[in-house]
C-alpha cells in the first residue's frame, strides 16, 4: 500500500527532478520509502523504475540504510543521506582527505 511521504516529518530531502518518493508498510513499525524515477523507459515499456531509499522506523523516528529491498541495514544518521540513497559513502582515508 502506497503512502504519502510528507506524513514523514523527519525526512527533509526535497525530490531531485525527474523524481518522486513512495513510502510503503514494511513492518509494524518500520516503512519502507522508495525513490521512483518518473522517465519512460522502452526496454520495459513504462515508467516509475522504483529503488530503495532507506527504511524508517516510525517509533524510534529513525533512519536505516537498506542492505536489500527486504532487509533493513545499520542506523543511519539522515544528515548523511542524500536525497538518492540512505546507504553511506565508504571512502578510504586518501580519498577523505580530498574531500
Amino acid at each position: 500500500m502506497k503512502l504519502s511521504i510528507d506524513s514523514i516529518t523527519d525526512f527533509t530531502h526535497k525530490n531531485p527532478q525527474g523524481y518522486h518518493y513512495e513510502r510503503t508498510d514494511f513492518k509494524t513499525n518500520v516503512s519502507s520509502i522508495w525513490i521512483v524515477n518518473d522517465t519512460h523507459f522502452d526496454y520495459c515499456g513504462r515508467s516509475g523504475i522504483k529503488s530503495i531509499w532507506g527504511f524508517y522506523n516510525s517509533k524510534t523516528r529513525q533512519f536505516y540504510a537498506p542492505i536489500n529491498s527486504k532487509t533493513v541495514g545499520k542506523l543511519v544518521d539522515f544528515k548523511n543521506t542524500s536525497p538518492y540513497s540512505s546507504m553511506q559513502i565508504r571512502r578510504t582515508p586518501l580519498e577523505a582527505a580530498f574531500v
